[in-house]
């Protein structure tokens, strides 16, 4: 059976930027598109014309699920029935919207599969297949989850060229901290060993805002950030480089589930 992605469709409008670049990510690997369509509070008129008609615009019709269940349950139950490998979810430019949506629907989502999560801006770039993707670091070791690692066989079918950025607001000389950052990417086994990977670091105060500016070369298609469970999962999300970074990006940002690995007694921590 081929492999699935699994869209959430919010309001007010279905997710039809996400959904395209969905399409567009998975074609590789010929992945099913499924929507689950979130019916919370009373339906506004027409929506599940609008997203029967998204459906139809796309080059396969994904399957649509329509439930009355929580977020949480509901996206539940859909990843044990689809085994998708990834979770995809639009972002509005409004800046109240943006934050329920993220508060209300991409934590949780998170919290609840720990699957990657597509972040999709409403004024994103038409989907294409990626040719340029940027992978934001900083030097402190990440292990991806197993949902992450599942994705390695998508990446290596996008055939991208991919940039290391390390964004550090520190002064002290970047080298040292620049090479274990683009190691921690090999060693994730995320890319083909025999990926080329360019590196680019930068000193800036606010890292968020190095990362985005990383961005506006030339034409970058993708973001990938490490969404690590202590930080991301468990500070105010609003704190957080990842939320900081969503509030800007041009480009959709794909979220790689990781935890920081147990480091050995003699060895110090580098948060």
């Amino acid at each position: 059976m081929n492999p699935s992605v699994l869209v959430l469709d919010n309001p007010p409008n279905p997710a039809a930027q996400a959904t395209r670049w969905a399409a567009a990510l998975s074609a590789p690997l010929q992945a099913r598109l499924e929507l689950l369509h979130l019916c919370q509070g009373p339906e506004p008129a027409g929506r599940s014309e609008a997203a029967q008609a998204l459906a139809h615009q796309l080059p396969a019709s994904p399957g649509i699920t329509s439930t009355r269940e929580p977020l949480v349950e509901a996206v539940a139950t859909a990843v044990h029935r689809y085994r998708p490998l990834l979770l995809a979810l639009g972002l509005s430019e409004e800046h109240g919207l943006f934050d329920h949506l993220l508060h209300n629907r991409a934590l949780p989502a998170l919290r609840a599969t720990h699957r990657p999560l597509l972040l999709v801006p409403e004024a994103a770039p038409e989907p294409r297949l990626p040719r340029r993707v940027v992978i934001a670091v900083d030097a402190e070791p990440f292990e991806l989850n197993a949902a992450a690692k599942a994705l390695a066989p998508l990446m290596a079918a996008w055939h991208a060229s991919y940039t290391v950025v390390h964004v550090t607001a520190a002064p002290e000389p970047l080298a040292l901290s620049s090479r274990m950052a683009l190691a921690d990417v090999r060693a994730s086994r995320l890319l083909p060993a025999a990926t080329s990977l360019v590196l680019q670091e930068s000193h800036h105060p606010i890292p968020a805002t190095g990362i985005v500016e990383a961005l506006y070369g030339p034409r970058i298609d993708l973001l990938v950030l490490i969404a690590r469970t202590r930080c991301f999962l468990g500070r105010l999300f609003h704190r957080s480089v990842t939320a900081q970074v969503l509030r800007h990006t041009p480009v959709p940002v794909l979220l790689l589930p990781a935890d920081t690995p147990e480091l050995p007694s003699w060895m110090p921590s580098m948060s």
